[in-house]
Formats: structure tokens, C-alpha cells, sequence
């Protein structure tokens, strides 16, 4: 398996909010995460990036037990996150903040990087003197996506994508996705948008209160009674 938690355990201080979790992702696969806010998607994406220690239990990245590396040293073995609010440097241009991106690679390879998220988001190219804290949220969420591709990652974690967009911007960014997962690079991302994830995923799994309760393909879980009762609102 790619990427793989086994009886993963996490939370913050003495409060746990992941309990024992085990959950695995194909390369090559779009996988989901859904759940109520509170649930622990972000916590689990959080110790999968290395942002917090888990308590119990381990995470295998190509086989290699990443939960006791720093956030760095994922980075470098191909495994990058984007978190939930963007964390892009403000008062800097486009240009800056997809360089910083690439901090793992050879110079030698940024611009060919640098090309790549272009034709991915081309209005980054239009607007790549434009400083990132004068952008519109879908514009800041296709930097945030754009930097993370500088670090050419295997496989791309993301934290809600679509939180704060409009509808149209939403599903140019679910888009995205679904292209960057054709360029090879595996993707698992955490949403309240349940229909939209349910929509471009392979598999995916259903969290309540720290724990996995339901798994399996995206129209799987799309046609779930439960879940479409619960997070579909049908």
C-alpha cells in the first residue's frame, strides 16, 4: 500500500481526537475523506504530514514509517500537504510563493516546475507579480496547490479545498485535482463538500468522532443511505 495508517492515534496535548484509525491509499487513486466538523479528518491530515506526533499506532509512506520524521523530512520523501487555510506568504508575489515551494529541489528543476503549475492554473502565470494576500480565495487555494506541485510530490494531502469558494471556483478546483491525479501524483483530501469529494474519488472513507465508520467507492458511499441522509442532505 502507498500510503497507510495502522491503529493511528492523535489529538492535541492530553486530548485525543483520532482513535486507532487504519486506513490505507493506492497510488494513483483519489481517496476522500468525509465527515461532520469535529470528526478528525484535519487531525488525521495533520499527523499524516507530520504537523503533530501520533500518539499510538504508525503511518507508511512507500513502505517507510514517516510518524516520527519532521514535516521536512516528508516533504523530501514525496509526501505534501496543504492545509486548510492556504498558510501562503502575503506579502509576497505568486512568482515568490511557488519558489518557496520548491525548497526540496535541485534549482535546476524550478522552472521546469514553474511551467508544469502553469498549465495547471494558468491564471498563476497572468498574475505572477500579483502579490497573494490581494487575491480572491480560489486564486489563493490554486497558489496553495500550486506551491505544494513545486515540491513534486508522489502524493498530495489536502485539507478542505473547497472551504470559502463559490460554487463555480469550486468545481475548477476539484478539476485540478482530478488533472493533477492524471499527471501520477496521488491524492487524499478531507471535505465538508461530500457530494463534490464523493465525485471525483476512487475510494473513500466516512469519519465520525475520531473513528472510521464506513468505507468504500466514492458511488459507494455516494448512494449509502446513511450517507446521504447525514452528509448529502437527501
Amino acid at each position: 500500500m502507498f500510503l497507510q495508517l495502522d491503529s493511528t492515534s492523535a489529538g492535541y496535548r492530553r486530548l485525543e481526537i483520532v482513535h486507532e484509525i487504519d486506513f490505507h491509499v493506492n497510488k494513483g487513486e483519489i481517496v476522500s475523506i468525509i465527515g461532520a466538523n469535529g470528526a478528525g479528518k484535519t487531525t488525521t491530515l495533520r499527523a499524516i504530514a507530520g504537523l503533530i506526533r501520533p500518539t499510538r499506532g504508525q503511518i507508511l509512506f512507500n513502505g517507510k514509517p514517516v510518524h516520527t520524521m519532521r514535516p521536512d523530512q516528508i516533504v523530501r520523501e514525496g509526501l505534501v500537504h496543504v492545509a486548510q487555510d492556504r498558510a501562503l506568504f502575503g506579502n509576497l508575489g505568486v512568482y515568490e510563493n511557488l519558489v518557496m515551494g520548491a525548497f526540496t529541489q535541485p534549482k535546476s528543476r524550478v522552472k521546469e516546475s514553474l511551467e508544469k503549475v502553469y498549465d495547471l492554473f494558468p491564471i498563476l502565470k497572468e498574475r505572477r507579480n500579483q502579490r497573494a494576500d490581494t487575491m480572491s480565495g480560489g486564486q489563493q487555494q490554486m497558489l496553495a496547490i500550486g506551491r505544494a506541485m513545486m515540491a513534486r510530490p508522489q502524493c498530495l494531502t489536502l485539507d478542505e479545498p473547497s472551504i470559502g469558494l463559490a460554487p463555480n471556483l469550486v468545481a475548477e478546483v476539484l478539476d485540478a485535482i482530478k488533472r493533477i491525479r492524471d499527471t501520477g501524483v496521488t491524492v487524499l483530501i478531507v471535505e465538508q463538500n461530500a457530494a463534490q469529494a464523493l465525485a471525483i474519488s476512487d475510494r473513500a472513507y466516512v469519519m465520525e468522532s475520531g473513528s472510521i465508520v464506513l468505507e468504500g467507492t466514492g458511488q459507494e458511499l455516494h448512494d449509502s443511505p446513511e450517507v446521504r441522509k447525514a452528509y448529502l442532505g437527501m
